[in-house]
């Protein structure tokens, strides 16, 4: 949808972006540098507020989880969450960052609807973590990180059309935030976007947040400026509220142009704060450096620092679960996997499976993987469960912790397929139906297949004859198409006498049946 829109609204951007794949994701504006930092706000998987004992809302009725602090009742107090500070902690060390032995909490006053207190609980000044790297593997850059802090989410305002009025919903009032700031070391909008894609995985690795950026539990501001190759850096401006991997794209893309024409006009870049408006493909401006607010940043008189002792942190060093780039080594070293199914097992269902504070939930693919894979051979494992299982969960548009089948089921089936006992299509077949009917996980394969009548026969000369006969009859367009010489179709008519036989036919020897038939 956007990159339509990109074409239409904004093409000399898309003309650039297109380029910009042709070359491998690098520089598209020859003669000017780019240069990008992004702020990640990532809420924190916890089942409690940050500073009080509400519960996150997941769906319930707007403001049906709000507590007297959330609503900023007076004489309620703050009392800090030790399971965000946690999850702080996990993605600090996931990040190589320095977690600091002392961080404290400030406000940030300023106005709006969905803060009632007037102000926000943060970090700012003393963060819980500082320093830190995270690798881009596809980009091959690495990208420094600033700060990680803690602070509170506000509200959620909506309008309502058909009301005719704005309506707060304090559910996510007072949830655990994480802002994660990088240094501008981004060159492309293509490295900004790995940038998030890793960090993504990262968060989920550790359980720290499902990274849902759909779903708003991830939103991201980038501050992007340009120059001259060579010349000092530019003035930055920053974009607010980017909620997806390709708004962020097209945000930095359409940013860039406006600022190099405005460079080339004569003009100067302002320091401003801008929106991206999705259907025009526009950014605007929302405030400048003279318009923005004075925060007031002050200590929070009624949260003391946050000490962490060494002891503190090896207790959470111990417990972290592991890291992404350790995870595709070892799949890659001991399985022998390539890059493209790692990827796909580790991106399937990955934010699925984060559980509150920390806790592994269901739903892994990797650990999915690993014990199909016991005594199997594992690139056969993989390929069931990239090409069968994740498809047809695609086409239900399910999560891979809904699949009926269970890692003993698929195991038990690809050792049918693997000593003869069933055909790859009547594998296929099993799977088609346990989804369909939803099979319980403690029903027996080789029952199933009996149910089903799919275990392998040997089927008789005569037999296969007549199934490709009725093949021929059935597709004669295709038939007439292998008499000519076009074996590309072939393989659909072989597809037809393995339906006919219910998978128990031998491919390759009915292949070579209608080769014979066709061919005389």
């Amino acid at each position: 949808m956007i990159g339509r829109l990109l074409a239409a609204q904004c093409p000399q951007v898309q003309q650039r972006m297109l380029s910009s794949f042709a070359q491998g994701g690098r520089a598209t504006w020859p003669g000017w540098e780019t240069i990008i930092g992004i702020e990640v706000h990532s809420q924190i998987k916890s089942r409690q507020k940050l500073f009080s004992t509400s519960l996150n809302s997941v769906d319930e009725a707007p403001n049906s989880r709000v507590s007297l602090f959330d609503a900023a009742f007076p004489g309620t107090l703050p009392k800090l969450n030790r399971k965000c500070v946690d999850l702080a902690i996990r993605t600090a060390l996931g990040l190589n960052a320095s977690v600091q032995h002392r961080s404290a909490f400030d406000r940030k006053h300023y106005f709006y609807h969905d803060l009632p207190s007037g102000y926000q609980i943060t970090q700012s000044y003393a963060p819980i973590a500082l320093g830190g790297i995270l690798h881009l593997d596809k980009v091959d850059r690495t990208v420094r990180i600033k700060q990680v802090q803690l602070e509170q989410d506000t509200g959620k305002t909506t309008f309502s059309e058909s009301l005719n009025r704005t309506q707060v919903d304090l559910n996510r009032a007072g949830a655990g935030l994480m802002e994660i700031v990088s240094e501008p070391d981004m060159r492309t909008p293509e490295e900004a976007v790995a940038y998030i894609r890793t960090l993504q995985a990262l968060l989920r690795s550790v359980g720290a947040s499902d990274g849902n950026m759909e779903q708003g539990s991830l939103r991201c501001d980038v501050n992007v400026s340009v120059n001259k190759a060579g010349e000092p850096w530019g003035t930055r401006c920053e974009i607010k509220n980017l909620n997806s991997t390709k708004s962020v794209q097209a945000a930095i893309a359409c940013e860039v142009d406006r600022q190099i024409k405005l460079l080339q006009s004569g003009s100067v870049v302002s320091q401003e704060t801008r929106g991206f408006d999705e259907h025009r493909m526009t950014t605007f401006k929302l405030r400048s450096k003279e318009d923005a607010p004075e925060y007031r940043y002050m200590p929070d008189p009624n949260l003391p620092p946050l000490i962490l002792t060494e002891a503190d942190i090896d207790s959470v060093r111990q417990s972290m679960p592991e890291l992404p780039h350790k995870t595709a080594a070892r799949l890659e070293s001991v399985y022998g996997l390539v890059p493209r199914d790692i990827q796909v097992l580790m991106s399937v269902g990955s934010g699925s499976n984060v559980g509150y504070d920390g806790e592994v939930g269901p739903g892994n693919a990797v650990e999915y993987f690993e014990a199909v894979a016991k005594g199997r051979d594992p690139k056969v494992v993989v390929n069931w469960i990239t090409q069968e299982l994740v498809a047809q969960l695609g086409r239900r548009n399910e999560n891979f912790d809904q699949t009926p089948v269970s890692a003993q089921q698929l195991g038990d089936l690809i050792d049918l397929v693997q000593d003869g006992t069933i055909t790859g299509t009547s594998a296929k077949t099993v799977i088609r139906h346990m989804f369909n009917t939803q099979t319980s996980s403690s029903t027996l394969i080789s029952e199933l297949v009996d149910t089903l009548g799919l275990r392998s026969q040997a089927v008789t000369d005569d037999t296969l004859q007549k199934l490709c006969e009725q093949a021929v009859q059935e597709l004669p367009i295709e038939a007439d198409l292998v008499r000519k010489g076009n074996d590309k179709v072939l393989m659909k008519m072989v597809g037809k006498v393995m339906k006919l036989s219910k998978g128990t036919a031998d491919a390759k020897i009915a292949r070579a049946a209608l080769q014979d038939m066709l061919s005389s």
